[in-house]
Order: C-alpha cells, then sequence, then structure tokens
C-alpha cells in the first residue's frame, strides 16, 4: 500500500492562516510577524515566509514595515470589488443551491438566528461572527471551485465594509433582513430566487457604504 505523501510545513501554514484570515479571526490591527509565527510551529522562518508570501500573491495579505496585514484597501479599491461581487456572488449563490446538504441548511439556520439574536442585544462582534459563518457555509457549497477560490479573496473588502457599516442601524437591519430571506431561499432550492436576492444585496451593501462615506 502506497503511503500518503506528508503534507510539508509550510503548507500546513498556509492552510492554517489562510482559515483565520476567512473565518474573519485576524482584523486590520493585528500584524503577522514571521518570527512569532515560526515559534508558534516550532519552526525556522524560512516556511513561514514561503507560506506569508503565498497568501499576498493571492491578495490576502500585504507586506509592511511591521510585518504582514490585512490590505488597506482605498476607497476606489473597495467600490471595484462591489462591482466583481455583484457579476459573481449572485451566480455563485445559485450555484450553490443544490449542492448546499441537509447538515449545511441546519447550520445556516442556526447562524442565522444568532443574526436575529443582535438586533437585541446590538453585539456587533457577534453579528459579524454569523455573518462570516453564514457566507463561509455558502461559498463552500459553490461547485466551481475558480469561481469559489476567487470570492473568498474578497475577505479584506468584506471585512472593510462590515466595519464600515456594522454599526449602523439601518446597515445592521438590512443584513439581519438579508440573512432571514437567504436562508428561506437556500431551504426552498429556489436557484433564481437566490440569485436575484443575492444580488439586491450587494447592492444595498454598496448604497450602506457610499451612504456613511460620502466623502471619500
Amino acid at each position: 500500500m502506497t503511503e500518503r505523501p506528508k503534507r510539508h510545513i509550510k503548507d500546513a501554514i498556509y492552510e492554517t492562516y489562510l482559515g483565520r484570515l476567512q473565518r474573519g479571526e485576524i482584523s486590520h490591527e493585528d500584524r503577522l510577524i514571521d518570527l512569532a509565527i515560526a515559534e508558534e510551529f516550532a519552526v525556522s522562518r524560512m516556511p513561514v515566509r514561503d507560506a506569508l508570501m503565498r497568501l499576498t500573491h493571492e491578495g490576502y495579505l500585504e507586506s509592511t514595515t511591521r510585518g504582514f496585514a490585512l490590505p488597506n484597501l482605498s476607497h476606489p479599491q473597495i467600490l471595484e470589488i462591489f462591482e466583481l461581487r455583484r457579476l459573481l456572488e449572485p451566480r455563485a449563490a445559485a450555484l450553490a443551491t443544490a449542492e448546499l446538504t441537509e447538515a449545511d441548511l441546519d447550520a445556516l439556520a442556526a447562524a442565522v438566528a444568532r443574526s436575529e439574536q443582535t438586533l437585541e442585544s446590538g453585539d456587533v462582534e457577534a453579528l459579524y461572527a454569523a455573518s462570516e459563518d453564514i457566507r463561509r457555509i455558502w461559498i463552500m457549497g459553490v461547485p466551481n471551485t475558480a469561481l469559489r477560490e476567487t470570492i473568498l479573496r474578497y475577505i479584506a473588502q468584506i471585512q472593510c465594509v462590515r466595519l464600515a457599516t456594522l454599526h449602523d442601524a439601518a446597515s445592521h437591519q438590512t443584513l439581519v433582513d438579508f440573512h432571514r430571506q437567504m436562508v428561506s431561499a437556500f431551504n426552498g432550492r429556489n436557484g433564481a430566487q437566490v440569485e436575484l436576492l443575492f444580488l439586491r444585496f450587494v447592492l444595498a451593501g454598496e448604497e450602506s457604504y457610499r451612504r456613511l462615506h460620502p466623502d471619500s
């Protein structure tokens, strides 16, 4: 029996930090220092640098004088990514509709319930966490790998927009309403409804961002 090749440590570091980035566990204030990560994994700095540079080339990070960080997107860059999201996310979500399992739908329902609770609690961090869980679940259901991976690279823009809008009561309500409608559409396996709903949501997100940053 042929043994499976062992995964290289740089790949393990890459996958660990890719997951943390995609789950929103790294903020714009965080700096990823190769020496600290090398200590975390008990390795030399070389595989850490390789992993961080790969994440940089893929658009998840940028190199700074104080380590690696989430990209500091300009206002025009954020608007450009909104345009890409309008083009890609509705179709991706429609494709995911038929692929989501019953376990996925149950997980979505649980995350949406947490999202709804924040309307009363006002807990923005809980809303952020629920939103990230919801986004990750449906994106992982997208059967087109290239499309899925492209959308996952928007994490820096998603975080910028959330930080800019989630403390706004109207944006908070819009997001929770979208979560409710989205889980209903996914449960109904209605791809056309999902596609239209996601397009409306991205447009609403852009409108909220522009409203809160009129002079950017």
